[in-house]
Protein backbone atom coordinates (compact mmCIF):
# COMPACT_ATOMS: atom_id res chain seq x y z
CA UNK A 1 0.00 0.00 0.00
CA UNK A 2 1.09 3.25 -0.73
CA UNK A 3 0.52 6.81 0.95
CA UNK A 4 -1.97 8.40 -0.38
CA UNK A 5 -1.34 12.27 -1.56
CA UNK A 6 -3.74 14.42 1.25
CA UNK A 7 -3.81 17.96 1.44
CA UNK A 8 -1.12 19.54 3.79
CA UNK A 9 -2.36 20.23 7.50
CA UNK A 10 -2.59 24.28 8.02
CA UNK A 11 -0.93 23.64 11.35
CA UNK A 12 2.46 22.09 9.51
CA UNK A 13 3.03 25.51 7.95
CA UNK A 14 4.69 26.63 11.65
CA UNK A 15 7.48 24.43 10.64
CA UNK A 16 8.48 26.62 7.43
CA UNK A 17 7.22 30.21 7.15
CA UNK A 18 6.75 31.57 3.81
CA UNK A 19 6.74 28.02 2.44
CA UNK A 20 6.25 28.16 -1.80
CA UNK A 21 5.37 24.21 -1.92
CA UNK A 22 3.64 21.82 0.40
CA UNK A 23 2.35 18.32 -0.08
CA UNK A 24 1.16 15.74 1.97
CA UNK A 25 0.84 11.79 1.61
CA UNK A 26 -1.18 9.96 4.48
CA UNK A 27 -0.74 6.03 5.01
CA UNK A 28 -3.23 4.04 7.50
CA UNK A 29 -1.24 1.66 10.05
CA UNK A 30 -2.90 -1.39 12.16
CA UNK A 31 -0.33 0.31 15.19
CA UNK A 32 -2.96 2.89 16.13
CA UNK A 33 -0.11 4.27 18.95
CA UNK A 34 2.65 4.49 16.57
CA UNK A 35 4.26 7.50 17.78
CA UNK A 36 5.47 10.59 15.36
CA UNK A 37 9.46 9.45 16.06
CA UNK A 38 9.27 5.90 15.83
CA UNK A 39 7.06 6.60 11.98
CA UNK A 40 9.89 9.26 10.97
CA UNK A 41 12.57 6.74 12.05
CA UNK A 42 11.05 3.68 9.69
CA UNK A 43 10.31 6.21 7.02
CA UNK A 44 14.22 7.60 6.99
CA UNK A 45 15.80 4.44 7.67
CA UNK A 46 16.68 1.50 5.36
CA UNK A 47 16.05 3.34 2.53
CA UNK A 48 15.45 1.31 -1.15
CA UNK A 49 18.42 1.25 -2.96
CA UNK A 50 17.35 2.37 -5.96
CA UNK A 51 16.10 5.79 -4.44
CA UNK A 52 19.70 5.68 -2.31
CA UNK A 53 21.58 5.45 -5.99
CA UNK A 54 18.92 8.80 -6.92
CA UNK A 55 20.57 10.19 -3.65
CA UNK A 56 24.15 9.67 -5.10
CA UNK A 57 23.37 11.06 -8.43
CA UNK A 58 21.55 14.25 -7.26
CA UNK A 59 24.75 14.45 -5.11
CA UNK A 60 27.13 14.19 -7.90
CA UNK A 61 25.28 16.70 -9.54
CA UNK A 62 24.68 19.52 -7.62
CA UNK A 63 28.27 19.09 -5.77
CA UNK A 64 29.63 21.84 -8.15
CA UNK A 65 27.34 24.24 -7.51
CA UNK A 66 28.30 23.96 -3.28
CA UNK A 67 24.31 22.44 -2.38
CA UNK A 68 24.43 20.32 0.83
CA UNK A 69 24.50 16.96 0.52
CA UNK A 70 22.72 15.70 4.02
CA UNK A 71 26.30 14.99 4.95
CA UNK A 72 27.35 17.86 6.59
CA UNK A 73 28.61 18.05 10.50
CA UNK A 74 25.59 19.00 12.80
CA UNK A 75 26.10 21.54 14.90
CA UNK A 76 27.08 19.74 18.62
CA UNK A 77 24.08 18.09 20.47
CA UNK A 78 22.35 17.51 16.82
CA UNK A 79 20.65 14.55 15.57
CA UNK A 80 20.13 13.53 12.49
CA UNK A 81 17.42 10.61 10.97
CA UNK A 82 18.67 9.07 7.73
CA UNK A 83 20.18 12.14 6.15
CA UNK A 84 18.05 14.75 7.37
CA UNK A 85 18.93 16.87 10.30
CA UNK A 86 15.67 17.00 13.64
CA UNK A 87 14.90 20.16 13.68
CA UNK A 88 12.01 19.71 16.41
CA UNK A 89 10.19 17.17 18.15
CA UNK A 90 6.87 17.42 19.64
CA UNK A 91 3.96 14.92 21.46
CA UNK A 92 2.88 13.87 17.46
CA UNK A 93 5.08 15.65 14.89
CA UNK A 94 8.43 15.35 14.30
CA UNK A 95 10.22 17.61 12.02
CA UNK A 96 13.52 16.78 9.69
CA UNK A 97 14.92 19.49 6.96
CA UNK A 98 17.61 21.63 5.82
CA UNK A 99 18.66 25.07 4.67
CA UNK A 100 20.46 25.73 2.26
CA UNK A 101 21.18 28.90 -0.04
CA UNK A 102 18.96 27.93 -2.70
CA UNK A 103 16.18 26.48 -0.75
CA UNK A 104 15.03 25.33 2.82
CA UNK A 105 13.10 22.18 3.37
CA UNK A 106 11.10 20.64 6.03
CA UNK A 107 9.60 17.17 6.49
CA UNK A 108 6.64 17.13 9.14
CA UNK A 109 6.13 13.81 10.12
CA UNK A 110 2.37 13.44 11.78
CA UNK A 111 1.25 10.57 14.27
CA UNK A 112 -1.94 11.55 15.76
CA UNK A 113 -2.03 8.79 18.03
CA UNK A 114 -4.94 7.04 15.62
CA UNK A 115 -2.81 5.01 13.26
CA UNK A 116 -2.94 7.67 10.50
CA UNK A 117 0.67 8.75 9.66
CA UNK A 118 0.71 11.81 7.65
CA UNK A 119 4.38 12.95 5.95
CA UNK A 120 4.45 16.92 4.65
CA UNK A 121 6.77 18.47 2.43
CA UNK A 122 7.53 22.22 2.90
CA UNK A 123 9.98 24.22 0.85
CA UNK A 124 10.91 27.73 0.77
CA UNK A 125 12.64 28.76 -2.31
CA UNK A 126 15.43 31.85 -1.91
CA UNK A 127 15.60 32.40 -5.71
CA UNK A 128 15.64 31.21 -9.18
CA UNK A 129 18.63 28.30 -8.86
CA UNK A 130 15.70 27.24 -5.92
CA UNK A 131 12.96 27.56 -8.19
CA UNK A 132 14.15 25.63 -11.21
CA UNK A 133 15.67 22.82 -8.44
CA UNK A 134 12.44 22.50 -7.14
CA UNK A 135 10.50 21.63 -10.42
CA UNK A 136 13.86 19.38 -11.47
CA UNK A 137 13.19 17.16 -8.43
CA UNK A 138 9.33 17.17 -8.03
CA UNK A 139 9.03 13.77 -10.60
CA UNK A 140 11.10 12.40 -8.10
CA UNK A 141 9.75 13.47 -5.18
CA UNK A 142 6.04 12.10 -6.15
CA UNK A 143 7.50 8.86 -6.26
CA UNK A 144 9.89 8.77 -3.61
CA UNK A 145 7.37 10.20 -0.81
CA UNK A 146 4.44 7.83 -1.06
CA UNK A 147 7.45 4.74 -1.45
CA UNK A 148 9.66 6.01 1.26
CA UNK A 149 6.42 6.11 4.09
CA UNK A 150 5.54 2.35 3.21
CA UNK A 151 8.64 1.76 4.94
CA UNK A 152 6.31 2.53 7.85
CA UNK A 153 3.89 -0.28 7.42
CA UNK A 154 6.97 -3.16 7.24
CA UNK A 155 7.85 -5.58 9.54
CA UNK A 156 10.17 -4.94 12.52
CA UNK A 157 12.56 -7.46 13.96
Amino acid sequence: MLAKSVSPDPQCFDALQGADFADAFRLQTTEPGLDAMTAAERVMNGIPSWITALITVRNALVAPFGLKSGHEPLPRGGRRIGLFPLVSEAPGQVVLGMDDKHLDFRLVISAPGTGAITGTTLVRTHNLPGRIYLQLVLPFHRLIVPRMMRQILLPRG
